[in-house]
C-alpha cells in the first residue's frame, strides 16, 4: 500500500505541474484529494491493514496529502501572478494615475430632500400614489368640472384606457383621505405630467411637492404661517414671499405664492412657486361620499392644502434662470452641485 500512495503522489504532483489554468489545477484537487479521489480512496483502505501497519501507512497518507496541497496552492499563486502580470501587458506604469471623478446628487434631489425635512420636522409625514391615475382622483374628487381646461386632451396625457397620467399630486391627498381620518399632516413629492411647452420656466415632465393638513378649526393664518416659515427656513429668513388671490376648483379661497428670484447680473424679478388654499368644502364632501361616512364631514372638519415646483425651487435656490438646464444632464453644469 506504501507503494500505492507514493505513486499517486507522484501522479498528483505531475497533474499539478501540467495544469495551465484554475480550472484544471481544480480538476486536478478533485482527482486526488476530492471525496472520490485517488488518496482519498486508499485513505479508505487503512480499516483492512493490521493495527501495527496503521501508523505507518496512515504517516504516509499525511506526508502524501501535504505534498499535494503544498504543490496546489503554489500552483495557484503561480497562475494567479501570471494573470497579474498578463493584465497589465502593454500599460506603462510609470504614468501617473487618472483621478477618479466623484459623483453627487442631482439639483433637484438636494433641493427635494431639504423640502421634506424641513416639513417632516413641522409634522408633516411623507405619503406616496400612483403615477398614473384615475379621473376620479385626479379631477373629480377635485371639483374640478368637466369643462375645465386641465382635463382636456391638449393638456393632460390621456391613454387609451381613460387613465390618465396625473397632472398633480394632488390625487395622493384623495386617496389619503380614503383610508385615513382627521388629524391627516402629509406631503406628497412627486412627478407630475401635463402638455406645457417647454420654455426657460415650464417643464411637460415636472417634481411636485404637495401638501394637505386636514383637523378641527385650521384656519388661513395656519396655511400663511406654514408656507412662510417653510420657504424662510428653504431661502433664508430675508426672503421676500407674496401671497396673490387665485383661483383653483379645489381650495376656496385660493392663492399663489410667489419668492423674489435673485440671479447673479440679473434684476430681481417675482417667481411663483406654489399655489395654495383653503381645501373646499365640495372636496371633503366627495370623500365622504367616497368613503360612506362622515369622517371628512366639512361641517366638522377643515384643512388647507399646498402645491409647489420642486423645479422652481431649486431655480431660487440655485439662481437659475433656465428651467431646462435642470433636465439637459450637461455635466459642465451638474458638477458645480457635486
Amino acid at each position: 500500500m506504501k507503494e500505492q500512495i507514493e505513486t499517486i503522489q507522484a501522479d498528483a504532483l505531475a497533474a499539478v505541474a501540467a495544469a495551465t489554468d484554475e480550472r484544471s489545477l481544480d480538476d486536478a484537487r478533485v482527482a486526488f484529494l476530492g471525496k472520490k479521489g485517488s488518496l482519498t480512496l486508499a485513505s479508505a483502505g487503512m480499516k483492512d491493514l493490521p493495527n501495527d501497519q496503521k501508523p505507518i501507512m496512515g504517516q504516509a497518507l499525511n506526508v502524501a496529502r501535504t505534498a499535494i496541497t503544498q504543490a496546489i496552492d503554489e500552483k495557484k499563486a503561480a497562475l494567479e501572478a501570471e494573470a497579474d502580470k498578463k493584465s497589465v501587458e502593454g500599460i506603462d506604469l510609470t504614468l501617473p494615475g487618472r483621478e477618479l471623478l466623484q459623483g453627487g446628487l442631482h439639483p433637484l434631489t438636494l433641493v427635494k430632500d431639504r423640502a421634506v425635512s424641513i416639513l417632516r420636522r413641522m409634522g408633516f409625514a411623507l405619503a406616496d400614489g400612483p403615477e398614473i391615475e384615475t379621473e376620479y382622483h385626479c379631477f373629480d374628487a377635485l371639483n374640478t368640472p368637466d369643462d375645465h381646461p386641465a382635463r382636456n386632451e391638449k393638456d393632460t396625457f390621456y391613454f387609451d384606457s381613460g387613465k390618465l397620467l396625473r397632472t398633480h399630486t394632488s390625487s395622493v391627498q384623495i386617496r389619503t383621505m380614503e383610508k385615513a381620518s382627521a388629524p391627516v399632516r402629509i406631503i406628497a413629492p412627486g412627478s407630475a405630467y401635463r402638455r406645457d411647452e417647454i420654455d426657460a420656466t415650464h417643464l411637460s415632465v415636472f417634481n411636485q411637492l404637495e401638501g394637505l393638513y386636514v383637523d378641527k378649526d385650521v384656519k388661513l393664518g395656519d396655511l400663511k404661517g406654514t408656507l412662510e416659515y417653510f420657504l424662510r427656513a428653504m431661502f433664508g429668513t430675508d426672503t421676500e414671499v407674496r401671497f396673490r388671490p387665485h383661483f383653483f376648483p379645489f381650495t376656496e379661497p385660493s392663492f399663489e405664492i410667489d419668492v423674489k428670484l435673485h440671479v447673479k447680473g440679473q434684476e430681481p424679478k417675482w417667481i411663483e412657486v406654489a399655489g395654495c388654499g383653503m381645501v373646499d368644502p365640495a372636496v371633503f364632501s366627495s370623500v365622504s361620499d367616497q368613503r360612506k361616512d362622515d369622517a371628512f364631514d366639512p361641517e366638522n372638519v377643515t384643512g388647507f392644502a399646498f402645491g409647489m415646483g420642486i423645479d422652481r425651487l431649486a431655480m431660487i435656490q440655485y439662481g437659475i434662470k433656465d428651467i431646462r438646464l435642470l433636465i439637459e444632464n450637461d455635466a459642465r453644469f451638474l458638477q458645480q452641485f457635486a
